[in-house]
């Protein structure tokens, strides 16, 4: 991203971030300066960048690193301390319809009595309105929704009797039925069995084929670049952020995580596997 003079210094620091007026107007999620803090001690600051259009994007960093709350800031989920978060140029209670969110599996409660069809329906209930009859029409979506993500035969199961791979793809069905222009998901990839895994990466890469925007919170360093077409490093700040290719670099993954030499080796030879 192009850096303007008066801000090249911080440029030099955080790469690849936002500053000022360079926010773009029209950003799927433009974040201004954002601190979020718990007992008034910081969990993330200063988070200022613009999420572009189009992109699968992978939040990564290190335990503690603030990137679910990042998340969570953004759809005010959490209070922020300052700055202020813009989806497609307007506060998220105005663009609430264009963005859909999966949030991480073990935050749910998986024994509410309800299957996994009712679940997804739960979705449309930005289009339906509350205490407003579901139609045919958004049943019929939402197990179109169940059928995207091989889920079609469990739309009766009650979401308490499915494995956790099972259950994560439900969520992310639930997601996919909103048919937003941007969508969050926190660690969709946790504790998931292969096959699940694969599901979600083809339905991560039909999105953006659809020109959507998505922002992942991720921990495997191993699949970021082939997952992910950028890549937000974050340790409480901002370590980097841009295309995969120019920032994920050993030198920026061992500002990021320290001495955890264990895992820079495994994302080292992913690189390497990439490059190839």
């Amino acid at each position: 991203m192009t850096t303007a003079p008066a801000s090249r210094r911080a440029a030099r620091e955080r790469p690849h971030v936002a500053t000022g007026a360079e926010h773009h107007p029209d950003a799927p999620l433009s974040i201004h300066d954002m601190t979020v803090a718990y007992h008034r001690k910081p969990v993330i600051w200063d988070i200022d960048l613009d999420i572009p259009a189009g992109k699968l994007v992978g939040i990564v960093g290190p335990n503690g690193a603030g990137k679910s709350t990042l998340i969570k800031a953004c759809l005010d989920l959490v209070p922020r301390a300052s700055g202020r978060v813009l989806v497609y140029g307007r506060p998220y209670p105005e663009q609430r319809r264009r963005v859909a969110y999966v949030p991480q599996r073990e935050t749910v409660d998986w024994e509410y009595p309800i299957n996994a069809l009712g679940l997804v329906t739960m979705g449309r209930y930005g289009q339906i309105g509350w205490f407003r009859p579901v139609t045919r029409r958004h049943r019929a979506a939402a197990r179109a929704a169940l059928e995207r993500v091989g889920m079609q035969d469990y739309a009766d199961r009650q979401i308490s009797q499915l494995s956790g791979g099972q259950q994560q793809r439900v969520f992310l069905a639930r997601a996919l039925v909103q048919d937003a222009d941007l969508y969050l998901m926190d660690e969709p990839f946790a504790g998931v069995d292969a096959a699940t895994e694969r599901a979600i990466v083809q339905v991560l890469r039909d999105l953006q084929a659809a020109g959507r925007t998505v922002l992942v919170v991720h921990h495997d360093l191993q699949t970021v670049p082939t997952y992910f077409d950028w890549v937000l490093l974050l340790n409480m700040r901002v370590v980097a952020f841009g295309p995969t290719a120019e920032v994920f670099t050993e030198d920026n993954l061992r500002k990021t995580y320290g001495g955890k030499l264990t895992l820079l080796d495994a994302a080292a030879q992913a690189m390497a596997r990439a490059q190839r």
